[in-house]
């Protein structure tokens, strides 16, 4: 049989990276049967000219996977599928919150003729078996021989052959600069951002938080030989096709068993298996001044801090007091001294937050170390705690939000603003934060190091913008680059003549390092959450 695993495009950006869970069970499908992935964010389709490659393809069996933000274009695209006669089996964090709602059992359209609930590890070849004998069952959920949930411990995780993957679809360098990149000889014909964890679950349980509900509170790791054995072959993979790659480490908390993250870190390094790396770390996490050397010498780059709010009455509010904003400049800071960005994320509409909160938060930010923030409204996932209790409040103005979506509006009725009034403030915080009077201000900021860290984060601050106002098409690129011309002019100035920089720290990170990175850039996140 030949299955389409396909993945709709998010709604908001451009996904910088593949989602896991394709390769993943591509890896676990049985033998016998062939593996096509479609990922919308690199091959955009319309539902018409998915529908026509499914037919020609002969493909038996379509998975899709989504997160709530994808669901109604999952749901669309299936229904298409559906209806030119090819089975569709549906799975992820929505999809296991409301099964019903993909099978119609809630009053709407059925979607999906099976659907594969929690973690898919040991359910899928189940799932292939059937639907390869034309006998699919409805729903598909992995149990113990007590009929309780069962967890895969990820001690028995299967190999995904990066080295013989066709991942051309995924190469983050643009089309028209690769023929550039070729006539002078350059090893960054392609550039891979490949995604890889190295444990699942959270016990932190943010009210606003689908990771601890999906994965469990319980935390569990790979081995660290796998992930040092996966690092080292994806290393290979790039010296024999002469490009570039780079690694997310998808967990939802990095470092959340500190011993733990330490002794990984400390293999990748004597091993020789650095790639540079971003990663999802709590603040709290980061007062480790061992743990941030280990992360900057094992290739740590950037490391996504979910921080979400200044005020600690918001943070108590939604179950997030271990993070302290006393503390945030030091983190940042230690970060900072070794030349790691840090990726800063906010959330407005919180039950303290009152207009200005936008304003008085790139107040601080502009105290800080240059970041990369991103911006977005607090978010109401279903079956969070969150849902339930503003459903209990009354206080859902869109109950089913995700089949109407709609980035950066509200859901729900906040305490102390208004919905239209959190909107401005997200637009003001994206607005301020990436304007050309900011980018300069941040690039003066590093005047000190050398000129490839002030390249990469120029670069980075142009991509991230990215994310909440659309820059596709030359167009779009010639006029952002128009906007901050001086900035521009004034870093390749510096190239020439100031390229190593006059900072003590101006060897901390290679030039390639810096370089590599600068591209690294992630979609923003309505919370910090597998949603």
């Amino acid at each position: 049989m030949r299955i389409l695993l396909y993945n709709p495009d998010n709604g908001v950006t451009a996904n910088f990276m593949p989602h896991l869970w394709m390769f993943l069970l591509q890896a676990l499908t049985p033998a016998g049967h062939e593996v096509l992935l479609i990922d919308g964010n690199t091959q955009p389709m319309n539902d018409a000219e998915i529908v026509r490659f499914v037919l020609a393809k002969r493909i038996g069996l379509v998975g899709i996977g989504a997160m709530t933000r994808m669901i109604a274009k999952a749901y669309r695209v299936a229904d298409a599928i559906r209806a030119a006669g090819v089975p569709v089996v549906m799975g992820g964090p929505h999809v296991t919150e409301l099964p019903d709602e993909a099978l119609g059992r809630d009053g709407g359209p059925r979607h999906a003729d099976a659907v594969a609930l929690g973690e898919a590890d040991e359910t899928w070849s189940k799932i292939v078996a059937d639907a390869a004998r034309g006998a699919l069952k409805e729903r598909y959920v992995p149990v113990d021989a007590f009929g309780q949930e069962r967890k895969p411990d990820l001690q028995s995780y299967p190999k995904i052959p990066w080295n013989s993957l066709d991942i051309d679809q995924f190469n983050r360098i643009p089309g028209f600069f690769r023929p550039i990149m070729e006539y002078f000889r350059s090893e960054w014909a392609t550039f891979h951002i490949i995604p890889i964890e190295s444990g699942r679950g959270c016990p932190y349980g943010c009210e606003f938080c689908t990771v601890t509900g999906f994965f469990g509170d319980s935390i569990r790791f790979r081995s660290n030989q796998s992930i040092v054995e996966e690092l080292l072959l994806l290393k290979a993979r790039a010296r024999r096709t002469k490009g570039q790659v780079a690694v997310f480490f998808v967990d939802d908390n990095f470092a959340i068993n500190g011993k733990r993250t330490k002794s990984l870190l400390r293999d990748i390094i004597a091993a020789n298996a650095q790639v540079s790396w971003v990663g999802q770390i709590s603040a709290n996490l980061l007062r480790d001044e061992e743990l941030v050397d280990l992360i900057a010498d094992s290739g740590g780059r950037w490391i996504f801090i979910g921080m979400e709010s200044l005020d600690p009455a918001n943070l108590a509010s939604v179950n997030k007091s271990f993070n302290k904003p006393g503390e945030y400049a030091a983190v940042l800071e230690r970060l900072a001294r070794r030349n790691i960005y840090a990726i800063t994320s906010f959330i407005f509409g919180l039950d303290n937050d009152k207009p200005g909160v936008a304003e008085r938060t790139l107040s601080q930010i502009r105290q800080w170390p240059p970041v990369l923030p991103v911006f977005g409204q607090i978010t109401p996932f279903p079956a969070t705690p969150l849902y339930t209790r503003l459903e209990k409040e009354g206080r859902l103005t869109r109950p089913k939000h995700w089949l109407d979506f709609a980035p950066f509006h509200m859901a729900h009725t906040p305490l102390r603003m208004t919905a239209a009034e959190v909107q401005d403030e997200v637009q003001y915080a994206w607005t301020n934060a990436y304007s050309p009077k900011a980018t300069r201000r941040s690039i003066d900021s590093i005047a000190n190091e050398p000129a490839a860290y002030k390249i990469s984060h120029l670069i980075a601050r142009m991509f991230f913008r990215g994310i909440y106002f659309p820059q596709k098409g030359a167009w779009a690129w010639l006029k952002v680059i128009a906007e901050n011309r001086g900035t521009v002019f004034h870093v390749i100035r510096e190239s020439f003549t100031n390229w190593h920089g006059s900072a003590a720290t101006a060897g901390d990170l290679s030039i390639e390092g810096r370089l590599t990175t600068a591209v690294l850039v992630p979609e923003a996140p309505a919370n910090n959450s597998t949603d």
